[in-house]
């Protein structure tokens, strides 16, 4: 795990079935090799977010969605600071990964283009994990998980949950549907990081655009550039008011 560009978070017990439109091996190698040629990046004041997402089958439309709305995140952070991405996904049997950290948002375009979703259960507490670990050895203000699903011990995850918090990294978690479980557990990591969890659209793709450009301010100049955002922005607004705790 010395790498610090790209590598797979902890290690892959089998290897999934090829599903139909997932990713060949060489697109695979690709990834990793555009991650691998990611110069270390200089960030000076720029602020750090983990941009994690659910990459198992039912995701493809989310994950295209994000694709082209990730470059959004980097427009609104540059009033304040900019800001420093670094992608993490899990997909199929136990295949969790993460890139370097990208300045960017032409690199990281390139990285999630190519990647195609595959189906698998939901790996959460890997990519919990992984924040934990990375924010050891650079400083991390936030981190989003766009998913739509939970199928894990909500109480390993409020676990790792409580360690981000109070490591004063917030967690900014937007759900697609309404699932119950996922639900649960999403506003429990939220309230647990001092984040926020919402839900959004993939057909109204305005919903989720708002959340991403919110965490994207926060993580870049804090609860003051949230605040600047926020305007009459009622998806904005509703992350201050998670943030602090329901009140308006």
């Amino acid at each position: 795990m010395s790498d610090k560009t790209d590598r797979a978070l902890g290690k892959a017990e089998a290897t999934a079935p090829q599903a139909a439109g997932a990713s060949t091996p060489g697109a695979i190698d690709r990834f990793l090799g555009a991650a691998k040629q990611l110069a270390p990046l200089a960030t000076g004041q720029a602020g750090r977010l983990v941009f994690a997402l659910d990459a198992t089958m039912s995701r493809q439309p989310t994950w295209d969605l994000a694709c082209s709305l990730q470059a959004r995140m980097f427009e609104v952070a540059a009033k304040s600071g900019g800001l420093a991405v670094q992608l993490v996904y899990f997909r199929g049997l136990m295949e969790c990964r993460s890139s370097g950290w990208v300045g960017e948002p032409q690199r990281l375009n390139g990285l999630m283009s190519r990647i195609a979703c595959e189906g698998g259960q939901t790996q959460i507490h890997r990519v919990l994990k992984h924040i934990r670990d990375e924010a050891k050895t650079v400083p991390i203000r936030a981190f989003v998980f766009v998913g739509d699903a939970m199928e894990e011990d909500v109480d390993a995850l409020a676990a790792l949950a409580g360690e981000l918090g109070l490591r004063g990294i917030r967690g900014f978690l937007f759900q697609e549907g309404h699932d119950p479980a996922a639900s649960a557990a999403f506003a429990t990591i939220a309230r647990l990081t001092g984040g926020a969890h919402a839900r959004f659209d993939v057909n109204a793709p305005g919903s989720l655009l708002d959340l991403l450009r919110g965490a994207a301010a926060y993580a870049s100049g804090g609860r003051e550039a949230l605040l600047r955002l926020a305007g009459d922005n009622a998806a904005v607004k509703g992350l201050l008011s998670a943030m602090d705790g329901g009140r308006a």
